[in-house]
């Protein structure tokens, strides 16, 4: 089968950072399907992922963890897919990614493709609808019932991005005030219609800007980016007893003392965290991508799509990588159909 991966760690600009490979199409184990490949979003971890530094594969690496396909095949002991079911998922960090003709998925990660949605509509969703839900709901531990969030307020740094998109919409739905940060008028736009409220320029003081709208601190915040950049600033204007989700990498120690005084709880999220380490829980991001789907097509929720590009080849994703690689995308990017 046709497949996209890399052997060296190089910069997108080399033309071996990504190359066309052949290898063979895999068998799914007792609980996997193996899924064909419609369409691929690339992430910022993918980018992380491929980002030049040393060591040599020996067996290509594939990348990708954002995935919409139709059910190949499934394993002996799968009972929630058959072949031919269209389906959405994220995958895992353990197994390789989906950047395949086919691939292999445990089935109780996996949910029904929105039936409202084209296949890359879909596949823009699952490794961020996860982070974001988590983050939201299991992280900030936020419930989703608009009568329990009646004048309650989040900020999401970052609110145009791939995450903040979706965050900002399940946010909204769930009755909270939705403060983000977005500074390009393109991302202010974009976060607005995704149901961010209150705008902020990330490039100026958040502290201040809020006073200017009324608020003196926010009872959650949703950190996706640069948390060292804003982590005083965090301290500051969290509310006492707030509760705050990062899911950017932290490159070096911070002070979280400085949270103590407002007895603030800091939680990390990981959409990798239940996969990688079989929790019990684990098939609990079916039933999330399954309910997220339910609501697109009830038109509550909307996919986050923002780019296509085509066919699936080392080529396109270059240019995808590339693109990702700015730092400025808005919504999301999808890869779709491989070539005949």
């Amino acid at each position: 089968m046709k497949a996209i991966g890399l052997y060296r760690y190089l910069p997108i600009e080399d033309p071996n950072s990504l190359i066309d490979i052949e290898i063979e199409t895999p068998a799914p184990g007792a609980h996997q399907l193996l899924v064909r490949v419609k369409a691929v979003s690339v992430n910022p971890v993918d980018i992380k992922t491929r980002a030049p530094k040393a060591g040599i594969e020996t067996i290509p690496r594939i990348l990708g963890w954002d995935v919409a396909g139709i059910v190949e095949a499934a394993g002996p002991d799968c009972h929630l897919f058959e072949p031919g079911d269209a389906v959405y998922y994220a995958g895992d960090w353990l197994h390789p990614g989906a950047n395949s003709e086919f691939h292999l998925v445990d089935e109780c990660i996996v949910a029904r493709k929105p039936n409202s949605l084209d296949f890359a509509q879909a596949a823009a969703l699952p490794l961020t609808t996860l982070t974001a839900w988590e983050g939201i709901f299991d992280r900030l531990m936020i419930a989703p019932e608009p009568e329990k969030n009646r004048g309650k307020s989040i900020l999401i740094i970052n609110a145009a991005g791939g995450v903040g998109s979706i965050a900002a919409q399940f946010a909204q739905w769930a009755g909270l005030k939705v403060i983000g940060t977005a500074s390009r008028p393109a991302s202010i736009q974009w976060a607005k219609a995704h149901g961010v409220a209150v705008i902020l320029d990330h490039r100026q003081s958040l502290a201040s800007q809020l006073q200017q709208y009324g608020y003196t601190n926010v009872d959650y915040i949703l950190c996706l980016k640069n948390v060292a950049q804003h982590w005083h600033t965090m301290a500051e204007i969290i509310a006492p007893q707030g509760k705050i989700c990062l899911i950017d990498d932290v490159y070096a120690p911070l002070d979280i003392a400085i949270f103590q005084p407002k007895s603030a709880t800091i939680a990390f999220e990981n959409v990798f965290t239940r996969p990688n380490f079989h929790t019990a829980d684990m098939t609990e991001q079916h039933h999330i991508l399954t309910g997220v789907a339910e609501l697109i097509d009830a038109g509550v929720l909307q996919t986050t799509l923002n780019e296509r590009l085509s066919p699936i080849s080392a080529d396109t994703l270059r240019q995808a990588h590339a693109r990702v690689e700015t730092g400025e995308m808005v919504g999301k990017l999808v890869v779709e159909q491989f070539p005949e």
